[in-house]
Parts: structure tokens; sequence; C-alpha cells
């Protein structure tokens, strides 16, 4: 299972400045996506705030959220359930660990421990820190 964070998926159905390097990661590594109803509301937030933040217009964000529904009847990505209590447990041992060194924020604890939850083979991300926390989970773990 790949697990890609929420500024990986958002590079991927908005245009932004890591778009170019998160299709070209995808083309050379064709794979579904896992997708949490977490991620997903994570992620059409994100698209929408971009538009509050003028980043992008309401036809642009529009497709961007048709493409996740396109991209979960194509199965690119797919419907992935997580077990919370599981998820917060694993957050906190992360956070105890890691973040006096690294400086992680609450979200990235949350994804990473998503991942680490669902035994995912590879994490995807575009944000350094996240990064580095992932592999100090001992995820494999890629920054586009």
């Amino acid at each position: 299972m790949i697990y890609a964070d929420t500024s990986f998926l958002f590079s991927l159905v908005l245009h932004d400045a890591n778009t170019a390097g998160v299709v070209a990661y995808l083309k050379g590594h064709a794979a579904s996506l896992a997708l949490t109803s977490w991620q997903r509301g994570e992620l059409r937030n994100a698209v929408r705030l971009a538009v509050w933040r003028g980043n992008c217009d309401a036809l642009a964000a529009k497709r961007a959220l048709d493409k996740i529904t396109a991209d979960l009847a194509a199965g690119n990505l797919v419907e992935t359930p997580l077990v919370w209590p599981d998820v917060l447990m694993i957050a906190d041992e992360l956070s105890e660990k890691h973040t006096t060194a690294l400086g992680v924020r609450s979200l990235d604890l949350l994804h990473v421990a998503a991942a680490v939850s669902l035994s995912a083979k590879t994490f995807l991300t575009c944000d350094g820190r996240q990064l580095a926390l992932a592999r100090a989970a001992g995820l494999h773990a890629d920054k586009i």
C-alpha cells in the first residue's frame, strides 16, 4: 500500500509548484494510492481553501474535486478505512519519540501514524518535516 499525504494529493489534483514532480513520480511508479475518509476531507478542504486564498478560481476547484471522484472511480485512489484509536495511539508514540527533535505538527503525526497503522510500504509527501518523521517511523518515504 502507498500512502500519500495531503500535500502530495493536492499537487495531484490542483496545479502547484509540486505538480510536475508528483505526476512524474506516479508515471514511474504505477500503483493505486490509499485514500482514507480523513484524507479525502482534508484534501477537499485544501482545494476550497485554495479558492479563498486566491490560488485558483471556483472552476479549477470544481475540476479538482471532480478529479478526486474520478480517481476513486478509476481505482487510482482506493477507499481505505482507518481504526482511529490505533492511529491516535501511534501518533502519541511518534510524538513522544520525535516531536522535540523534529518539530512535528499534529497533522503530520496523524498522517504518518495513519500510514503506519495501515502498514503502508511507501509514504509520499511534499513536506520535509513529514518526510523526516515518516523515515524515523521506519517507513520508506519519498519527498517530491
